[in-house]
């Protein structure tokens, strides 16, 4: 049997990764309730780390960085009064970078997100964040719909355990599959920092 190819190849469209030269760094709900509240990602150390790096060297070549800040319930999850709905430090906005509330997993639903990328004028995102089953997820599935290109940097992502037909299923098989399947018809994948410096 041949190797599968993904339906970006069978159609002819699949697109090289981008480069921060040329794209626009969009950070996604890197805030504190993954860190310490009920929706802690047991890998976050290592995709924070790398998420820090990307941000760094985006800087360094001055891409257009753009953070996703999910407002949520007072009292509740991501509380956006309260530390648990802060952007985490390692991943803090600088004066000059564009920072996006949302309220919805996709990060064009009711907010000005399309109009703040039409106005940095460039058509290649470079995406990381949490998670990768939820708001990456459909925040890159709809930045397809808007004609953008997506490059998604694997370790700069990460998801949650979650329950399924009365077991759990590990959050890196969810995010290894969530990552398959974006790949497989909504963005570019890499694997690290290095492959879009």
């Amino acid at each position: 049997m041949s190797q599968p190819q993904t339906m970006l190849q069978l159609s002819g469209r699949a697109y090289a990764p981008a480069h921060l030269a040329n794209a626009t760094l969009l950070i996604i709900d890197v805030q504190e309730e993954y860190r310490g509240g009920v929706l802690e990602l047991p890998g976050l150390a290592a995709s924070l780390d790398e998420i820090a790096a990307l941000l760094e060297s985006a800087r360094q070549v001055g891409a257009p960085v753009v953070h996703v800040h999910h407002l949520g319930i007072t009292g509740g999850l991501f509380d956006p009064q309260g530390q648990r709905g802060q952007i985490m430090p390692e991943a803090a906005p600088r004066p000059g970078e564009i920072v996006i509330g949302k309220r919805l997993p996709n990060a064009f639903a009711g907010t000005d997100l399309h109009d703040q990328l039409q106005a940095l004028g460039r058509l290649d995102l470079i995406v990381c964040g949490f998670m990768t089953h939820s708001s990456i997820s459909t925040t890159v599935r709809a930045a397809k719909d808007y004609g953008y290109r997506c490059t998604l940097v694997d370790r700069a992502c990460a998801t949650r355990d979650l329950p399924f037909e009365g077991g759990t299923l590990a959050a890196d098989e969810v995010h290894r599959i969530e990552m398959a399947i974006l790949a497989d018809n909504f963005a570019a994948c890499v694997t690290d920092t290095n492959a879009v410096r």
